[in-house]
């Protein structure tokens, strides 16, 4: 890491993420490399070696990111309400991800690529966003669901939140993927975000006593 002022270095690594944010609007995982992203920064491919020394590891950063703001949201669901029937529950955490399509799409892609080719203390950073995102949809459990005990709770992350690595794909499909699907006989019916997870909520929540 180069010498330089805390408030220096955030704001370098912050200029090389929205700058990875940027391409994969248009571009693949694939496609975007060091040299894509120094193209659209104010500093060269060799400077972001100071900052990042693989392109997985800006992604992992930009997925910590997003963690942190669906973390959030996630509060400011169970600060805002004092009570949720389980529909509403259900509508509300279906909305919140419907707001994180980024979160979506970068975790159902190359999620193991991105720990595989980030250094541990980069991994270690991003997994306490995962740990407090999980913690976080235990606290609203806690609160909008009291009779819930502790391992069914439990077993609910275990099952949701493996769930959602696979929303993305399911969402959004290409041209070219609904063909193939209309050639093969296979008959699915397409969702969004937030039919598909709502759904899956309403078959993973007890109905309330």
């Amino acid at each position: 890491m180069p010498k330089g002022s805390p408030e220096r270095t955030s704001a370098r690594k912050e200029e090389i993420v929205k700058a990875c944010e940027h391409l994969y609007q248009t571009m693949s995982f694939r496609e975007i490399n060091l040299k894509e992203i120094g193209k659209v920064t104010s500093f060269t491919r060799t400077s972001i070696y100071n900052y990042f020394q693989t392109k997985e590891e800006i992604f992992l950063e930009l997925l910590k990111r997003e963690y942190e703001l669906w973390i959030e949201e996630l509060q400011q669901i169970i600060e805002g309400n004092e009570t949720l029937s389980k529909k509403d529950f259900a509508g509300q955490i279906a909305k919140s991800l419907e707001h994180r399509e980024q979160l979506l799409k970068i975790m159902s892609m190359n999620m193991y690529d991105m720990e595989e080719n980030s250094r541990l203390e980069n991994l270690v950073d991003f997994k306490k966003a995962y740990g407090k995102s999980m913690r976080t949809m235990l606290r609203c459990m806690s609160k909008f669901f009291p009779d819930m005990e502790l391992k069914e709770q439990q077993d609910f992350i275990y099952e949701f939140f493996p769930f959602i690595y696979g929303i993305y794909p399911y969402t959004r499909v290409t041209e070219k993927q609904k063909e193939a699907m209309e050639q093969a006989g296979v008959n699915y019916v397409y969702q969004s975000i937030y039919e598909i997870t709502f759904q899956c909520l309403m078959q993973l929540l007890p109905d309330k006593k």
